[in-house]
């Protein structure tokens, strides 16, 4: 039997650190590979597997990731993350279709392409409303619109100006975060916040501006926290995120709990039949509730592993619980390899 011959791409602090430590584990031959090549489809040809863990901020793959994917795939090269998993990846606009398409529990989502009727449906809605960016992750451009003119400023800015990086979010971030932890860590963050400030990030400016559309959904009030179940393959594990202090935002938060007994199986199940029905290789679905109900606000594959190392086991994919520590990286490798 010929060996599977895997090639991934690194990156130091993402998925592929996992990758390569299991394959010097279990002695699999692997090579690393750079996506960014403009010669890749030549030197992925001798290869069966490409493991790539590309992030939302990166301007470069945002450009060409899903279209080389695809391309790889018609050359008959097993992918992580595949196209029926990436094609949705940061663009909440797209999740919005796809998880109404597979009638699936989701909070309403609206969206508008043209600013005249973005105005005379906000006039009508029913307040606060949650808008959002298609991009972001951590609750990033995320805000709560508590009435009409709230909604109207955010509408003309949508539609004209749009919506850059802005320098600032991150610092604000890094306070809340050392208000909340009160360390040295968090201080030295803020420091380095403030001079991301004065000297900005010149990867972080080339992303596009996010303009010509509002992408709405429905406030789900009185929720306390969310649940973050991340499905890969047949396994699946969960976290409940804590809503920030006087916020009604969970992700991002670092509050976590880690109890498996504070999770509701009804959003494993749905999580897993979800994966199923949209044919992922891995995804994070965030649930939120509204009169009891567990629904999906947001998906994605991507995640920062380093946040479930505490988790203390996982389900398998008949909701039976897998008690002990695991590496999620390992899940994606052993997938690939069949």
């Amino acid at each position: 039997m010929t060996a599977i011959k895997i090639a991934i791409h690194h990156h130091k602090g993402s998925f592929s650190d996992k990758w390569i430590e299991y394959c010097q584990k279990n002695s699999i031959q692997y090579k690393l590979v750079d996506c960014y090549a403009s010669t890749i489809i030549d030197d992925l040809k001798d290869y069966d597997v490409l493991m790539w863990h590309w992030h939302h901020n990166d301007y470069k793959a945002i450009l060409f990731a899903r279209q080389l994917i695809y391309s790889l795939e018609l050359m008959g090269k097993k992918v992580f993350p595949n196209s029926a998993t990436v094609w949705y990846f940061d663009d909440k606009v797209g999740q919005k279709y796809l998880l109404e398409a597979v009638n699936v529990p989701i909070v309403k989502s609206y969206v508008f392409y043209d600013d005249k009727e973005a105005l005379r449906w906000s006039e009508k809605t029913q307040y606060p409303i949650v808008v959002k960016l298609r991009g972001g992750a951590g609750a990033s451009n995320v805000k709560l619109m508590h009435n009409y003119s709230e909604a109207t400023k955010y509408i003309e800015k949508a539609f004209k100006q749009g919506f850059g990086i802005n320098r600032f979010n991150p610092l604000k971030e890094r306070i809340w975060k050392f208000k909340r932890d009160k360390n040295l860590e968090s201080f030295i963050n803020i420091l380095k916040g403030i001079g991301r400030v004065l000297v900005p990030n010149e990867k972080l400016s080339r992303l596009p501006v996010e303009k010509n559309y509002l992408y709405v959904q429905d406030f789900a009030p009185n929720n306390d926290s969310d649940i973050r179940v991340i499905v890969i393959g047949t396994r699946a594990f969960a976290i409940k995120r804590m809503v920030r202090e006087n916020d009604f935002r969970a992700s991002g938060s670092g509050n976590i709990v880690y109890d498996p007994k504070q999770i509701p199986l009804e959003c494993v199940l749905i999580a897993f039949e979800t994966n199923k029905k949209i044919r992922s290789q891995c995804t994070a679905y965030d649930f939120v509730f509204l009169e009891g109900k567990p629904l999906i606000i947001e998906v994605g594959y991507g995640f920062n592993q380093s946040v479930y190392l505490q988790c203390p086991g996982y389900w398998d994919e008949n909701l039976n619980w897998i008690d002990g520590k695991f590496t999620p990286e390992y899940f994606m490798i052993e997938d690939m390899l069949g």
